[in-house]
């Protein structure tokens, strides 16, 4: 068998390392981030409500990037850190067991979207016409959901092999496509049918489903760091299985735990009004332009530090870390400044009137705050991930949206004054960087050993 070249993640100066993987990564997921803007743009231009709809259903669709994403993590950092390893069976045996997980991702959310979808809606809210559309936007995006754990599955196999660039291209693709057929299918345009809402959800996963095809094809084509096999994929090694949820299971419960804080948010801000459920939702779609290129520098990272902890290089770890941190501070700085200087504008985007400027100005001013707090965690949580020390992400997770954000939500909102519950942000992400003991002693047991 031919012997394969060292891995760039070992050799290339690390921080032309870290811009190189992260880049196309930064890039497309501004591009996706752009895409759920528009979403959210274009169906604010069909009624509030329909906004608030999209809102609601928010928590289920996140949990889906969370199972996705999940398996993807413990997928991405055994391969890797097998490939740092030169256990090139290893890596092979990760890649295909993460196909055959990611079928019964999409098997457990077509359930969801027949059984689940309308009565999680009408835990939120009583409107008729806001559980119809939201209804509708729910099944569409959880009943074709396969497009999405596919393209996810299929861009963490191009990442963990360092090819980025092709994640990017897939991603980016895919986005475009929404992009050019939401108003198409929301509006009705050349001949469609005007599908308001649900026109959203079906352009969503038309462009899942073509990002998933594209990166399915540049795996088979360009990908020959790993071999997909139709027989290891249906005969996956079971150790190699329990590996991938040992890493990724406390990954797809942390992110988890981000759903059921929305859902929780959603049932606090909906007794003031829908109007500031509705804010709620355009914040998170334009927080999503600097957390998104964010965790596109710490999908790149990720790889980087399991190769080299594979390869036992502490002085590759130590750089990118601190490499990493500084540029994700610096962008999250850049979001803290301009949701300050132009909030209204921001909201004008999203067909705002006067009543959701009054509550989203004042919360887009507070909730920023905690931008670059937020980007010290984020960097510093790629540890965990790297390591398969995931728990540890979970626990300081729990810590800041459950045990931290939400108490403080409801508390604030006793006050009756909607603009006081923004602060809690502040206070949870204040409560999660505390929990930064938790960084040093990972990292004194796994890298200053080494």
């Amino acid at each position: 068998m031919t012997e394969r070249k060292e891995n760039k993640m070992g050799v290339m100066p690390v921080k032309k390392l870290i811009i190189s993987m992260s880049l196309p990564m930064m890039i497309s997921m501004l591009v996706q981030a752009l895409y759920n803007v528009v979403d959210s743009i274009f169906v604010s231009h069909v009624s509030e409500s329909a906004l608030t709809a999209v809102t609601l259903a928010f928590p289920l669709q996140n949990l889906m990037i969370a199972f996705g994403s999940g398996v993807g993590v413990g997928v991405n950092a055994i391969l890797s850190r097998s490939l740092g390893e030169k256990r090139y069976d290893r890596s092979d045996a990760a890649a295909n067991a993460g196909i055959l997980l990611t079928c019964f991702n999409f098997l457990l959310f077509l359930c969801i979207s027949l059984f689940v979808a309308e009565p999680f809606i009408r835990t939120q809210i009583q409107d008729p016409s806001i559980i119809a559309d939201s209804t509708a936007y729910l099944k569409i995006v959880t009943g074709f959901s396969f497009g999405l754990f596919f393209q996810v599955m299929f861009e963490r196999l191009l990442q963990s092999t360092g090819m980025t660039i092709y994640s990017m291209i897939s991603q980016a693709t895919g986005a475009i496509c929404n992009i050019i057929l939401d108003p198409i299918m929301i509006f009705g345009l050349f001949g469609f049918p005007k599908l308001g809402v649900a026109g959203a959800a079906a352009a969503t996963v038309t462009g899942q489903i073509i990002a998933a095809l594209i990166g399915m094809y540049l795996n088979i084509k360009y990908n020959h760091e790993i071999t997909l096999s139709m027989k290891r994929i249906l005969h996956p090694e079971r150790s190699t299985v329990k590996q991938i949820y040992a890493v990724g299971v406390p990954s797809i419960m942390m992110m988890s735990i981000g759903s059921l804080m929305t859902y929780l948010m959603n049932r606090i801000l909906i007794a003031f009004s829908t109007t500031a459920t509705a804010v709620f939702g355009v914040y998170f779609k334009l927080q999503s332009f600097f957390f998104m290129p964010v965790f596109g520098l710490n999908n790149g990272l990720i790889p980087v530090l399991a190769y080299n902890y594979g390869a036992r290089r502490r002085d590759r770890i130590s750089e990118a870390l601190k490499f990493a941190l500084m540029v994700a501070v610096c962008i999250m700085s850049v979001g803290t400044l301009i949701m300050n200087l132009m909030p209204g504008t921001l909201l004008s985007l999203f067909n705002a009137s006067e009543e959701m400027k009054a509550i989203g100005i004042p919360a887009l001013h507070i909730i920023s705050i905690h931008f670059p707090i937020a980007a010290v965690c984020i960097v510093m949580g790629s540890i965990f991930q790297a390591f398969a020390k995931s728990t540890y992400s979970l626990i300081i997770s729990i810590a800041r949206q459950l045990v931290a954000l939400i108490p403080a939500a409801w508390l604030l909102a006793q006050t009756g004054s909607v603009t006081n519950v923004w602060w809690c942000f502040l206070i949870a992400e204040s409560i999660s960087l505390c929990a930064s003991a938790f960084f040093r002693k990972l990292y004194r047991e796994k890298v200053a050993v080494l």
